[in-house]
């Protein structure tokens, strides 16, 4: 792990200065971004505009900086996404300057490439077009947020995650990393998915969006909003099928900890108007984010690790 080196502001009578914890994992994070750029062509960051996604691309900018983001941008669109979080991906992109890649799964559907599912979601209908459009684009890195504490097939990562040429993860295949070393070494059609916050929690995060003073969509936010519930989740009601007729719309306050498809992504009670009170929330919860408020890994015991051996994130 590299590390900042003190201000040459500090003085005798300061002392050294120390870093904390956050700047362990910003410095860390800092390596992993000048790494990539080294070591690879073509790098791109998956970017949402969820809250993970965000804290990626300020990490990035710091890297490089005062040069412009290196690197382009992706984004899979399932068709049914939070409005706030895509007017808040379109003008980070407008602010910045940088080329934003969108894999539309309304695409896939219209032509037949997809099926809609049942229940309605579209959130493991995204494999398909994120595989298509980083090979068509021939990235061979490409960023996530995924985090340890996220989900525990994600623990099982490394920062440099090998995948295949179908882009199939296997955990068998993955490298030892010692001592910070990185191994991007990849065969022709294989890429490499990199996370540069794996040692990250959701508290450092929130942590580290107090520090830095990022802004997020205010969805992250409690906020008053139309909702029902299904499956002890609040939803946002939408063309994707919701509400049915045994389900009945309330007003609640309520704010979103993870932000994705709006099928299987669920609202929590929270009067946390601002970054303070959501890290007494955080701290205080004793579920992860994706446990209490995302549908589609409480299909099975193995169901994001299923995912991500096919190429999910």
């Amino acid at each position: 792990m590299t590390t900042t080196a003190p201000s040459p502001t500090a003085t005798a009578t300061q002392g050294p200065l120390t870093l904390d914890h956050l700047d362990h994992l910003e410095s860390e994070a800092i390596h992993i971004f000048r790494e990539v750029a080294g070591e690879f062509e073509r790098p791109v960051i998956l970017f949402s505009g969820g809250k993970d996604s965000v804290v990626m691309v300020h990490l990035a900018l710091k890297a490089f900086a005062p040069a412009k983001l290196p690197f382009g941008l992706l984004h899979v669109d399932t068709g049914h996404n939070f409005p706030e979080v895509l007017d808040y991906r379109d003008a980070t992109v407008e602010r910045l300057g940088v080329r934003l890649t969108v894999a539309k799964v309304q695409d896939y559907l219209d032509d037949g490439r997809l099926r809609e599912r049942p229940d309605g979601t579209r959130n493991p209908l995204q494999t398909v077009p994120l595989l298509d459009t980083i090979e068509a684009g021939k990235f061979d890195a490409v960023f996530g947020g995924g985090r340890r504490d996220e989900e525990k097939a994600r623990a099982k990562e490394r920062v440099f995650s090998l995948r295949d040429a179908f882009g199939a993860w296997d955990p068998r295949r993955q490298r030892p990393e010692l001592w910070d070393l990185y191994n991007g070494r990849h065969a022709p059609g294989e890429h490499v998915r990199v996370f540069p916050l794996s040692n990250w929690t959701e508290l450092d995060v929130w942590r580290y969006i107090e520090r830095e003073g990022i802004a997020l969509p205010e969805i992250y936010y409690a906020h008053e909003r139309e909702v029902f519930q299904r499956d002890g989740m609040w939803l946002t009601p939408g063309e994707w099928g919701g509400p049915k007729e045994s389900e009945s719309l309330q007003r609640r306050l309520v704010r979103y900890r993870t932000v994705g498809d709006m099928s299987c992504t669920g609202a929590v009670d929270s009067d946390a108007t601002d970054v303070g009170s959501v890290i007494l929330e955080v701290a205080a919860s004793r579920l992860t984010e994706r446990g209490a408020t995302r549908a589609d890994d409480r299909l099975s015991e193995a169901a994001m690790e299923d995912r991500k051996k096919q190429g999910y994130f």
